[in-house]
């Protein structure tokens, strides 16, 4: 190596860090979507904006999802007031009337679409079921949560971000469930 080879070294390693950090100081965008729901409403992730919005991907034929699905419209109904928003999403394979017949069953209060695997693939490859997407109000994406969400988890990850409004103040507001 000729000295002058030595000389580039440190200019060239200040260019991969600052490449490096400018990638990895990107915020990645929220996957958006317009689908239509089983009652053929449209439902588009972007008329969220300003709510902590849980996307939950889930299918009649998991029965952690099934298991999950109470609580999922237990929590919408107790925090729709601070901004929760809950939009379900089926995984394949599913049928139109036998997701409408289970979410009858359970009362949903939160608009269910009939899901792909493009879509899911969007938000997460991870192939775990029940899978939510934590978004904040600001539309980014905070948590993505493989499983069952446990109580512990919705006071840990979701509860802050409900008592926070879009300027990230502390707002005041009652959260107990």
């Amino acid at each position: 190596m000729r000295l002058n080879d030595l000389a580039r070294i440190p200019f060239v390693a200040m260019l991969i860090v600052c490449s490096l950090s400018c990638v990895f100081g990107q915020q990645a965008t929220t996957p958006q979507f317009t689908l239509k729901d089983i009652n053929r409403r449209t439902v588009r992730l972007s008329a969220y904006r300003g709510k902590v919005v849980l996307v939950n991907f889930w299918a009649t034929w998991c029965p952690p999802c099934r298991a999950e699905m109470p609580d999922l419209v237990r929590l919408q109904r107790e925090h729709a007031r601070e901004g929760l928003r809950i939009i379900g999403i089926t995984y394949p394979p599913e049928t139109k009337t036998r997701v409408r017949r289970f979410a009858r069953s359970l009362k949903v209060n939160y608009p269910i679409i009939l899901g792909t695997r493009q879509i899911k693939a969007r938000f997460s490859s991870d192939e775990t079921l029940p899978l939510t997407v934590v978004i904040d109000r600001d539309g980014k994406v905070k948590e993505i949560i493989s499983g069952i969400l446990l109580p512990e988890e919705f006071d840990e990850k979701i509860k802050p971000l409900l008592m926070k409004d879009r300027e990230g103040e502390m707002r005041n507001v009652k959260s107990d469930h």
